[in-house]
């Protein structure tokens, strides 16, 4: 007997309400030059390509992580990363290093955060989960 999955994803539809595009460095870093003025990398132009665009989700994350140092005390270090996106199983899957902007929002009454749309975040893990209807990555701001 198969699960039928089609009520989650219709509720899971309403929160995957950022308008969200993927792209990928064609070349990678084997194209890249240095820029002997800044000490950077710098990619030839354009080097990105359009991999996917849809609707997805951008959410913080919630607390730092609480790790335990050799001394015993507890102690409180931030996350490697302050976001997360909700992507749906459809799209295709992503790479570390892949960079996802936030190009706008269909939310009613405007983004859950104004502040993230134009924002772009780096891929930091393949996935963090997927599920039946969602799949999770941790990104980065890029600045």
């Amino acid at each position: 007997m198969a699960f039928d999955v089609e009520g989650a994803r219709r509720v899971v539809g309403r929160v995957l309400d950022d308008k969200l595009e993927v792209w990928r460095d064609s070349g990678g870093r084997v194209d890249d030059y240095l820029d002997e003025a800044t000490g950077r990398l710098v990619s030839p132009a354009p080097d990105e390509v359009l991999v996917w665009d849809g609707l997805g989700a951008v959410l913080p994350l919630g607390r730092p992580a609480i790790t335990k140092p050799l001394s015993g005390a507890v102690a409180q270090a931030p996350s490697t990363t302050d976001y997360q996106v909700v992507l749906p199983v459809q799209a295709p899957e992503l790479r570390p290093d892949d960079v996802i902007r936030v190009a706008g929002s269909v939310r009613p009454g405007g983004p859950r955060d104004p502040q993230l749309v134009g924002r772009r975040f780096r891929v930091s893990d393949k996935n963090v989960g997927t599920y039946s209807v969602v799949r999770i990555i941790r990104v980065q701001v890029i600045d």
